[in-house]
């Protein structure tokens, strides 16, 4: 039997973004053992991929830390015997292992991540959609001569949560998830805007609004908005793991998130997402798995947007105008509309 080893240790974002493509490489491939090596928190979400899935965590804050973790990291695959590796990475700590594994005769294919087409991206005047970063780790496959056709559906989180005692506790018809922040200000809608967002879903007195957070501080503010608007539900910080969050997802209609891991995570559970994008840019190669453009919320016209691929930049303006212009109301809108569908629908 083939064995492969797969290695994508950050961000959760693309993390996230692998895991359609591994699901659909493992189904059409059963005959081939795939182990993915990540993060600790991404484990119960690879236990919903199918069987021929493994997982090994990498503590490179800990025990596979530095170069002398690295090694004892690369010992531990090399138990496994690979056949190939799928570098879906490509930083200093992959190349490592890639090394290490390649000089024992395992094959070894690295992502693509298309740094100068997304430099000339930036740059050109019309935007014109990038590679999905889904079909580049795709060709990592095919390089390794596992032809895959990604025809990933969703993750199936059967019987994670109750169904019948979400709905007597929530008895409002309709879902929303928000999930308001991202790694970087430039992705991030400001918060008092955000908040009338909130609120206006809030009013309708039909709609349970789920928000969606992590960190002290994050958390903090999101049980703010909780304690002050009626049917509206902080869930940072209190669930079990990934795969309890992604079951809460799979039960909503509709998704807002900033361009996050959560857009990427609602998109495993095949949730539409309305997403707002700020420094970033839809085309870029990051738009969420199924997710469609008649979602995505961004202010067209700005001659400095996009700044940037992952929006860590600086605002050259001073105060993020792409986020900042967008009005609430507009954003409103576009998760209304998923509303109104869906109840015409029923």
């Amino acid at each position: 039997m083939s064995r492969v080893v797969i290695l994508r240790f950050s961000a959760m974002g693309d993390v996230l973004m692998t895991l359609p493509v591994i699901d659909a490489v493992a189904r059409q491939h059963p005959d081939v053992r795939f182990t993915f090596v990540s993060r600790a928190w991404v484990k119960p979400l690879v236990q919903l991929l199918p069987p021929n899935v493994g997982f090994v965590s990498a503590d490179l804050k800990g025990r596979h830390k530095g170069l002398m973790g690295l090694n004892r990291l690369s010992r531990r695959l090399m138990a496994l015997h690979p056949t190939a590796v799928a570098d879906l990475h490509d930083v200093i700590r992959s190349r490592w292992i890639d090394l290490r594994l390649r000089l024992t005769g395992v094959r070894v294919a690295i992502v693509d991540k298309g740094r100068r087409a997304r430099r000339r991206f930036l740059r050109a005047e019309v935007k014109t959609r990038q590679r999905p970063v889904f079909e580049r780790y795709a060709d990592v496959f095919r390089r390794l001569g596992l032809d895959v056709s990604v025809d990933f559906t969703h993750l199936d989180t059967n019987g994670l949560l109750a169904d019948s005692n979400l709905k007597a506790a929530r008895p409002e018809p309709h879902w929303v998830g928000i999930a308001p922040f991202a790694a970087h200000n430039g992705k991030i809608y400001p918060a008092e805007m955000m908040e009338k967002v909130v609120a206006s879903l809030s009013g309708r007195g039909d709609v349970r609004v789920f928000l969606f957070g992590a960190g002290a501080a994050e958390s903090a503010m999101l049980e703010d908005w909780a304690s002050r608007y009626e049917h509206v539900e902080s869930v940072a910080g209190r669930m079990r793991d990934m795969s309890e969050e992604l079951a809460l997802i799979s039960h909503l209609e509709v998704m807002l998130s900033m361009d996050s891991a959560n857009m990427h995570l609602a998109s495993l559970a095949a949730v539409p997402v309305v997403s707002v994008w700020g420094a970033t840019h839809p085309f870029g190669g990051f738009l969420g798995y199924g997710q469609s453009l008649e979602d995505v919320v961004q202010l067209d016209g700005l001659d400095c947007r996009p700044c940037s691929i992952y929006g860590q930049k600086p605002c050259c303006k001073g105060d993020y105008p792409c986020l900042r212009d967008i009005r609430p109301e507009v954003i409103v809108g576009h998760v209304e509309r998923h509303l109104t569908a869906n109840t015409k629908a029923q």
